[in-house]
């Protein structure tokens, strides 16, 4: 295995923008991340232009803001307040990672394929997708450090990480085409291009995300020719993309405020001087500057994407002086990146979420290639927004009516996965408020 792993700020800048078109996803990368299908983490050229420009439309559109907003919310207030007050009444352990991951499948089902799965519920249902998620990511994390023909050898014979990444997709794609169809056919009777002219002047909380993503999916069928697969494709990237980036970061988030309790009291004070008769809503969330320093901290030493796949198309040098070709798999390790005492000092290893305040007041933008958290050049995360509303609403909810204190004893460690989480969970104990 040809391979170079670099946490150079230099060599990201350098690969994700001076000379992206030189580091193009590719056909490896294609194979490795097969479930992914056409979607817009898959794709390359022209399909990859078509995806951005579509999600682009999309998420600006004048009413997704709200969306989103009521969506989040009415899964905080339904789904996540519930399940931590039957807990906290029973003062009984729980994995709050197991929490987020229900929460985030949930919420980026309810908005991305207008259907809420309710898996996040005081009785815990069994909704197998929920795991098929994890399952699919440690399958693709096992080909980035397999010899590609043992793997393939594998995937051929069902074996080991290759079976198990096999049946995930399976159940993922038994739920996606399910509710897909059944939305089709919700949406049979409805003449698109009526309800485009319509929508422009329809109330906010009209919009639905998947019939505007089927709208301007008409006549795209990607490279299988398959109009239901490219929107399965689309649909899968965005639920993976919503579900565990922001799940992760919520985990360690809270273990890191755990072991930091002087983190929670200024998140509290914050929230106490913004709130308004205790109308949770009422919350300006663009106001929470220490939150906000709180969750790119997070990001900072624990990012949800801790490395990248990259290969050159041709023959190239580094900033760092390494030679690289075509046969060169690089690893851009972004969660090394966050920990350099070159890039971030020498307090670089400390949790420190003032960091990232400016002198002036509000909070200080670092360089994307300094801090790779959401991706850097013309790939960069465009979920960003949608990510920081999510985490500061489900934060600043569960720190105003609990204290989250770590079970002792329980290890905590990061899972071979291409999404940092946890490997045993995280369990806590929940206390209200008003009872600390």
């Amino acid at each position: 295995m040809d391979m170079l792993c670099t946490s150079s700020p230099a060599d990201i800048h350098y690969i994700l923008s001076k000379n992206f078109p030189n580091y193009p996803k590719g056909p490896k990368f294609g194979q490795i991340f097969d479930i992914l299908g056409d979607g817009f983490s898959n794709s390359d050229g022209h399909l990859w232009e078509f995806h951005r420009k579509t999600l682009l439309l999309l998420l600006n559109h004048p009413s997704f803001d709200s969306l989103l907003k009521k969506t989040i919310w009415k899964k905080v207030e339904k789904g996540l307040l519930p399940v931590l007050e039957n807990i906290s009444r029973q003062g009984v352990e729980t994995d709050l990672q197991e929490i987020f991951q229900r929460f985030g499948f949930d919420l980026t089902c309810a908005i991305i394929i207008d259907h809420d799965p309710e898996s996040l519920c005081v009785d815990y249902p069994h909704v197998p997708c929920v795991k098929a998620f994890s399952h699919a990511e440690e399958g693709i994390f096992g080909r980035h450090i397999t010899p590609e023909k043992v793997w393939k050898l594998q995937r051929l014979f069902r074996m080991g990480n290759e079976k198990k990444l096999s049946n995930a997709w399976r159940i993922i794609d038994e739920f996606i085409y399910k509710v897909l169809a059944e939305k089709r056919e919700e949406f049979s009777n409805m003449n698109y291009e009526a309800e485009a002219e319509a929508e422009a002047e329809a109330e906010e909380e009209d919009f639905n995300f998947l019939r505007a993503l089927m709208r301007e999916l008409k006549d795209q069928s990607g490279t299988s020719g398959d109009p239901n697969k490219f929107l399965r494709d689309i649909s899968f990237n965005l639920m993976l993309a919503g579900r565990d980036s922001t799940g992760s970061t919520l985990s360690w988030l809270f273990y890191l405020i755990a072991k930091n309790p002087i983190a929670e009291d200024k998140i509290r004070e914050e929230l106490n001087a913004q709130l308004v008769d205790k109308d949770m809503r009422a919350i300006d969330l663009f106001n929470l500057v220490y939150l906000h320093g709180v969750i790119c901290e997070t990001l900072r030493l624990f990012p949800a994407v801790p490395f990248q796949h990259k290969i050159p198309a041709q023959p190239d040098m580094l900033p760092s002086g390494y030679q690289v070709d075509c046969n060169t798999t690089i690893i851009l390790f972004f969660y090394t990146t966050g920990r350099m005492e070159s890039v971030w000092g020498k307090d670089c290893m400390e949790f420190k979420p003032e960091r990232w305040f400016a002198k002036g007041g509000g909070i200080k933008h670092e360089p994307s290639y300094k801090f790779p958290a959401f991706n850097a050049g013309p790939r960069s995360c465009l979920g960003k927004h949608m990510s920081f509303t999510q985490i500061k609403i489900v934060v600043a909810t569960i720190i105003y009516h609990y204290h989250v204190e770590l079970v002792e004893g329980h290890p905590v460690l990061p899972s071979d996965s291409i999404i940092l989480q946890m490997k045993y969970g995280m369990k806590v104990k929940l206390t209200k408020r008003s009872e600390v």
